[in-house]
């Protein structure tokens, strides 16, 4: 319903670094700004100055970001597709599967498609969270480690990290590597304390979390993509008008696709600084990677019964 006051979003940043989220978030303001001058007003903050302006300087962490959704204390923000699949819908952590996406095209397609929407709508049919767009925040995912894995064989008995997701865990044992189910936060300090020799990471987080400090290779495997996605309160979400839904689902597009594409753009820029720092950058061959995925193939089966039916073949068959 149109007003004459503009409807006030806060957008919370919760997850780090930062600026990767920050980039969705200031390039959706300046669209809808453009588009619906007035309709919204915007105040993109932090977890600590959330905090301090509306929690009464209670602290306020990542942890507590959907439970701040679904009561309605903030209206927008982004998420770990991983952890939406634990929390919010199961389906999600279809898009862990190993090898699930052929390339980025591949990935374009299934993320704003009909197979992509529907995991973002059905999201709201039991829970207070709307979905709008995927965004990379990463993109494929890769391992800073402190030990080189260029085969298959490399990977026996290493203790790596991996997101809290069944599939992931499962992706490493296929292998034969230790799963090690920790923040991605965590790694610094996990490979510090010997719990971990590395873990799975993107190469935005490489730096930016001060990873390239206690790891100095980098393993490329490209096995699977880390997703995040632009969220809403369902109960904001209802309270606009539907040209107004519209507006906004554009504008999650279209920062979500320009989110993606700088993604991809910080690969070359941190493999250009590694090399510069003389840190390596191992590529898996194709012949391994090849292996790679032969050796994972059967946990789709093995989860097969945890998603929707039909899902994953939708997925896979994207044209």
């Amino acid at each position: 319903m149109a007003t004459d006051m503009p409807l006030k979003i806060r957008w919370v940043l919760a997850h780090e670094p930062i600026e990767l989220f920050l980039r969705a978030a200031k390039r959706f303001k300046a669209t809808m700004e453009e588009v619906a001058p007035g309709r919204l007003e915007f105040e993109i903050m932090t977890c600590g100055e959330y905090s301090q302006r509306y929690a009464g300087g209670k602290t306020v962490t990542k942890h507590d970001l959907l439970d701040l959704m679904e009561s309605g204390d903030i209206e927008m923000s982004q998420m770990y597709t991983s952890t939406l699949g634990r929390t919010h819908n199961r389906d999600m952590w279809a898009l862990d599967l190993p090898f699930m996406f052929r390339d980025h095209g591949h990935a374009q397609r299934v993320l704003e498609g009909e197979m992509g929407q529907k995991l973002m709508t059905d999201m709201s049919v039991n829970t207070n969270v709307q979905g709008l767009a995927f965004t990379y925040s990463g993109g494929y995912r890769m391992i800073p480690a402190n030990v080189v894995i260029e085969k298959i064989e490399d990977f026996h008995g290493l203790p790596l990290r991996c997101n809290k997701c069944p599939i992931a865990s499962e992706t490493f044992r296929a292998v034969g590597a230790q799963p090690v189910e920790i923040e991605l936060e965590e790694i610094n300090d996990a490979v510090a304390d010997g719990r971990i020799l590395g873990g799975e990471s993107t190469y935005a987080r490489y730096y930016a979390l001060s990873q390239n400090a206690c790891c100095k290779v980098i393993n490329d495997a490209e096995h699977s993509l880390f997703l995040t996605s632009i969220i809403v309160g369902k109960g904001f979400w209802s309270g606009l008008d539907e040209g107004l839904q519209q507006m906004v689902k554009e504008a999650a597009f279209d920062a979500a696709r320009s989110e993606r594409k700088e993604s991809i753009e910080d690969i070359d820029i941190v493999k250009a600084k590694c090399a510069e720092d003389d840190l390596k950058v191992v590529t898996m061959s194709e012949e391994e990677r090849l292996r790679f995925k032969e050796k994972t193939a059967y946990v789709y089966e093995k989860f097969e019964d945890m998603f929707s039916k039909g899902l994953v073949e939708g997925i896979r068959a994207a044209a």
